[in-house]
This record gives structure tokens, C-alpha cells and sequence, in this order.
């Protein structure tokens, strides 16, 4: 199995829609690239931890690609919008691709800079790519939150 690891706003809905893409074995959803140690809910809603929602992918690379992974990132948001997805707004909801090798590094970087050429969006893209660094992962009540809800999706 492989890892990837993508901010995008909020986790509950980016975690459902990915648990959908066959080939991913799993996912949990969390808190990364932050300076604090063991941040909670709370403590990443204020905006003063650094951190970012995230979900954590492990994924079958003989069944769906990292590209393929990034297609769906791609889709699934709005990677102009600096800090804020939908309602949602606060650097813990900022658009990242968080790197765990060179080789994941650089079909980030690649797929950025194709879809930046394809003009697909009026505005210029904002997602950082960086190295991934330690996940927390969030609360268990965070965990297929929609699912264990029975919603298909947050708006």
C-alpha cells in the first residue's frame, strides 16, 4: 500500500468522496503541517495551530495511480481559493498536497502546472505542495463522519 496525504477544506466530505475511488484500501482524516503537538478540533478551528484538515489515503497503486488520486483532488474542490473552501474559511481549510517522496513530489508539481496551462479556472491556483509531515489523526467521532451520519454529502 501507499500513502497520500491532501488538504482541502473540510474533511468529512473529502473523506466520503474518497472512499468511493476504487483502490483505496483506506483513508482517516486529520491534522497536519502545524506546529504544535497533538492538536484537537478545537484547538485547529481557531486558526492558531498552523494545521490543516486532512485526510490520510492509503491506496493500491496497481488499482488507481497517484495521478489518479490527483485527478480526483483536482475535481472535488476549488483550488483558487486561498484558505476557504465553500462556507468554510481558515487556513485549516487551505488547499495542499502533502508530498511523501520525490517521485510524489513531482506529479504534484507536474499535475499543478498542467492544469495551470489548461486555464481551467479564471483565477490563479493557490495549492501548496510540500513535504508531508506528522499526521494527528483527528477524533474518532471525525471518522466517516458522514457516513456514520447516513449523509451522503455536507451541503
Amino acid at each position: 500500500m501507499t500513502i497520500a496525504t491532501f488538504a482541502l477544506g473540510c474533511f468529512w466530505g473529502v473523506e466520503a468522496r474518497f472512499r468511493q475511488v476504487k483502490g483505496v484500501v483506506s483513508t482517516r482524516v486529520g491534522y497536519t503541517a502545524g506546529h504544535t503537538e497533538n492538536p484537537d478540533y478545537k484547538a485547529v478551528c481557531t486558526g492558531m495551530t498552523g494545521y490543516a484538515e486532512a485526510i490520510e489515503i492509503s491506496f493500491d497503486p496497481e488499482i488507481i495511480s497517484y495521478d489518479g488520486l490527483l485527478e480526483v483532488f483536482w475535481d472535488i474542490h476549488n483550488p483558487t481559493t486561498l484558505n476557504r473552501q465553500g462556507p468554510d474559511v481558515g487556513t485549516q481549510y487551505r488547499s495542499a498536497i502533502f508530498y511523501h517522496d520525490e517521485q510524489q513530489r513531482n506529479i504534484a508539481l507536474l499535475s499543478k502546472q498542467q492544469l495551470s496551462d489548461k486555464n481551467r479556472y479564471p483565477n490563479p491556483i493557490v495549492t501548496e505542495i510540500t513535504a508531508a509531515s506528522h499526521f494527528y489523526p483527528a477524533e474518532e467521532y471525525h471518522q466517516c463522519y458522514l457516513e456514520k451520519k447516513g449523509l451522503g454529502s455536507c451541503h
